[in-house]
C-alpha cells in the first residue's frame, strides 16, 4: 500500500510584510459609519482589519481546497457562511461518538459562571475527568479538520458540545494605508422600488441611496507565525504555502463593485533558522521602505520600493527573507 506523504508542523518562525491596494473602491467598510471606509481619525490613513483579511483567507482556501462543494480533508473552514458554529463544534462529538458536556470548567482563567455565582474565593472546575477528555478530543478533532482553527485559533467553548480554545499560530496586524484616504459619498439611484405598495404610491419612480469609496490607497499589513503553537495545532508546511497561495490571490476571488481593483502589491517573508527567532520582528520589518514619488498618489507606481533582495538578510544572521509576491 502506498504511504501518504504527513507534512511536518511549522517548525521555524517567520514575520512577513504584507502590501496591498485599493482603487476606487471601498477596502473594508465600518458598519458604526454607515459602512464608509475605515480611517484613523487622527491621521485619516486608511484601516483594514485583520478580520477583514482573514475572512478572504478562509473563502480562498475554501474554494481553492474544495471539489464541488466538499473540502478536503484537513481544510473545512470553522467560521463560514451558512454555518452556525455550534453546527461546526458538532461535528466532531458526532465523528467521534462523543457525549455533549453540561458542566463548567475554568478555561485559561476565564470561568464560566452566572452572575450569582461570583465571589472572591476562586472556583473550582466542576468537569469531572472524562469531561476534560472530551473536550481534548474535540479539540483535536477540530485542529485537525479545520484549517482556520489550527492557522487563526477559536474560541470554541460555548454550547454543550464544547471544543475547548486554541490560540492560533499565525496573526495578522490592522492594516494601514501609507497615505490619508479620503471617503467620498456618492449619491446612486434605482429605478424600481422595493415593495409593491411604494411603488403605486410613487406613481413608479425610482430610489435613491449612496456608496462610499476612496480613490486611491496603499495598505500596509505585518504577519507572525510561532512554531510553537503551529506545534500544538498541527500547522504544517503545507497549510504555510496555502497561506502565501491565499494572501496572493485572495482578492481575485473577491471581486464587487466596492472592491474591484484591489490587489497584492507584495508579501516579504522573513524566515529564522531557530523557533525563537534570529532577530526583532519590527527591525526585519524596516528594510521593506516605501516611498512616495508624489505628494498624493494615485496609483500604484506613484510609490518606490526598497527592499532586501532574496537570500541572506545583511546584519541580520539566522534570517532569510523571500518576495513571495
Amino acid at each position: 500500500m502506498t504511504q501518504v506523504a504527513v507534512s511536518p508542523a511549522v517548525a521555524n518562525r517567520y514575520d512577513f510584510v504584507y502590501l496591498f491596494d485599493c482603487k476606487d473602491g471601498n477596502p473594508n467598510g465600518d458598519p458604526d459609519m454607515a459602512n464608509t471606509p475605515r480611517f484613523d481619525p487622527e491621521t485619516f490613513q486608511g484601516i483594514v482589519t485583520d478580520v477583514c483579511l482573514k475572512r478572504k483567507i478562509r473563502d480562498y482556501v475554501f474554494a481553492a481546497k474544495s471539489q464541488s462543494g466538499t473540502p478536503e480533508t484537513g481544510y473545512d473552514i470553522f467560521v463560514l457562511g451558512g454555518h452556525s458554529l455550534e453546527s461546526r463544534q458538532r461535528m466532531p462529538y458526532d465523528n467521534l461518538a462523543l457525549k455533549p458536556v453540561t458542566g463548567q470548567h475554568e478555561e485559561d482563567g476565564h470561568a464560566e459562571h452566572s452572575e450569582a455565582e461570583v465571589s472572591d474565593k476562586p472556583k473550582k472546575s466542576k468537569f469531572k475527568k472524562g469531561d476534560i477528555d472530551t473536550i481534548k478530543k474535540a479539540r483535536d478533532w477540530m485542529c485537525r479538520n479545520f484549517f482556520d482553527v489550527r492557522t487563526f485559533g477559536a474560541v470554541m467553548s460555548t454550547t454543550e458540545f464544547r471544543c475547548g480554545q486554541v490560540r492560533g499560530p499565525v496573526q495578522l496586524t490592522f492594516s494601514r494605508s501609507l497615505h490619508r484616504v479620503l471617503a467620498t459619498q456618492h449619491g446612486i439611484t434605482r429605478v424600481n422600488q422595493t415593495r409593491e405598495k411604494e411603488y403605486i404610491e410613487k406613481g413608479g419612480a425610482g430610489t435613491f441611496g449612496d456608496k462610499h469609496t476612496i480613490a486611491y490607497g496603499l495598505y500596509l499589513g505585518h504577519g507572525f507565525i510561532n512554531p510553537f503553537l503551529a506545534e500544538q495545532t498541527g500547522f504544517t508546511e503545507k497549510d504555510l504555502a496555502i497561506l502565501w497561495q491565499a494572501l496572493g490571490r485572495m482578492f481575485d476571488l473577491d471581486r464587487s463593485a466596492a472592491r474591484g481593483l484591489m490587489a497584492c502589491r507584495g508579501l516579504w517573508v522573513f524566515r529564522h533558522d531557530s523557533k525563537l527567532g534570529d532577530a526583532s520582528a519590527h527591525r526585519l520589518f524596516e528594510l521593506v521602505k516605501i516611498t512616495a514619488k508624489k505628494e498624493s498618489p494615485r496609483e500604484f507606481r506613484d510609490y518606490e520600493i526598497n527592499a532586501p533582495g532574496d537570500g541572506n538578510v545583511d546584519g541580520f544572521e539566522g534570517v532569510t527573507v523571500k518576495r513571495v509576491v
